[in-house]
């Protein structure tokens, strides 16, 4: 079997538009994947519809030959971000491939099952919330559909933008309190039980990060993810030197190489690699069993995407030391639309596809209604 080209859609997502790929071979044998969320699509769906020159050719099963040549291919221009999304939807597409034609799903390729299906935690529940009463209402309807965790930012609403932010800011005291007090609503109505995430999308300085997360202690939280944006490993260890509450990162963070200063300074206890950042299948795969090796729990990031959510899924099944798999509720009737079947999510859990491959296919419908030229 040879490849014998790749397309690439750009549609309309729910916070961003989606680039999604599909690569097709002589056997008439197809696999999707997914490139990018966010900003800047178009040039990322602009770039991914040029792959095709570097693949066409080549055997599909040959995929960690694939991820190297196309990892190496980029070295000079930089083979994170950009290029990291164009390899890791090309990675996630060639793991599908592989499960059709072996007609198995990807999870029987890495390993088989370790579990029959993913413990969620609940994102996006919040959406219709603007006082500590409405998120404390909101959070008991998640725990009554069985949700034991759930996660949010309750900071980033009261940032003041009206002035000019850097990239790693402070916080008014007003402001930090209107967030605690939302935090501590939480707590109060689900009790002590439910595990609260806190995101701080990566957006403070070291002083405001630590300030956070003590004033949050008393509300007992599960972890502070990504304190302080990702670039500077110093000042993550500067926050975790000071701090009690558990620390998350990862989203962010592309290939093992990230990852390993992590494990070695010991500066997380939790890791979230985003599966259409980092590298696709095969990278979140190796990412889970280096942190296996320091008793590190993964929660992969899911808040970009269909296949981000399926694709991380499916290593998931095969990972022990997996804790939880994200779910933004807010996004999920648009994550049915993209795909066929729906996704399987009910109780606090996905049912993960036993289908071939990823075991949903992008609906031909979905790619029609919403494309966005690029």
């Amino acid at each position: 079997m040879k490849i014998t080209g790749l397309k690439a859609f750009h549609c309309n997502g729910s916070r961003y538009p989606w680039v999604f790929i599909k690569i097709e071979t002589d056997a008439g044998i197809t696999g999707i994947g997914q490139a990018s969320s966010g900003p800047g699509s178009a040039m990322v769906a602009a770039a991914a519809s040029r792959l095709g020159g570097w693949l066409t050719g080549e055997d599909p099963s040959r995929i960690e030959y694939l991820w190297n040549k196309l990892f190496t291919g980029f070295s000079s221009l930089g083979n994170r971000g950009f290029a990291s999304a164009l390899i890791s939807a090309v990675d996630i597409a060639l793991w599908d491939i592989r499960g059709k034609q072996l007609g198995l799903p990807v999870y029987e390729l890495l390993g088989g099952r370790f579990r029959d299906r993913l413990i969620l935690y609940a994102n996006g529940w919040f959406q219709d919330c603007e006082t500590p009463d409405d998120f404390a209402r909101n959070a008991k309807a998640e725990v009554k559909k069985g949700h034991t965790a759930m996660k949010l930012d309750p900071f980033m609403r009261f940032i003041d933008r009206s002035e000019p932010r850097q990239h790693a800011g402070g916080m008014t005291p007003a402001a930090e309190a209107k967030g605690a007090a939302i935090v501590e609503a939480i707590r109060d109505a689900v009790g002590p039980d439910v595990e609260i995430l806190i995101d701080a999308h990566g957006m403070y300085d070291v002083p405001t990060a630590v300030r956070l997360a003590r004033r949050l202690e008393p509300c007992n939280i599960g972890w502070f993810e990504e304190p302080v944006p990702p670039e500077n490993y110093d000042a993550l260890r500067l926050v975790r030197e000071q701090i009690a509450t558990p620390i998350c990162v990862g989203e962010r963070l592309i290939s093992r190489y990230d990852f390993r200063p992590i494990l070695d300074h010991q500066l997380a206890n939790y890791l979230m690699p985003d599966i259409i950042r980092t590298g696709g299948i095969s990278e979140m795969k190796k990412i889970a069993t280096m942190a296996e090796a320091y008793y590190v729990p993964v929660s992969p990031h899911d808040a970009t995407g269909p296949i981000t959510m399926i694709a991380g899924a499916q290593v998931m099944m095969t990972v022990p030391n997996f804790y939880r798999l994200e779910i933004a509720y807010s996004e999920l009737p648009l994550y049915n639309e993209a795909l066929t079947p729906p996704l399987d999510v009910h109780d606090g859990y996905f049912h993960v596809s036993n289908r071939p491959g990823l075991g949903h296919e992008l609906s031909e419908e979905y790619l029609t209604k919403q494309a966005v030229p690029f």
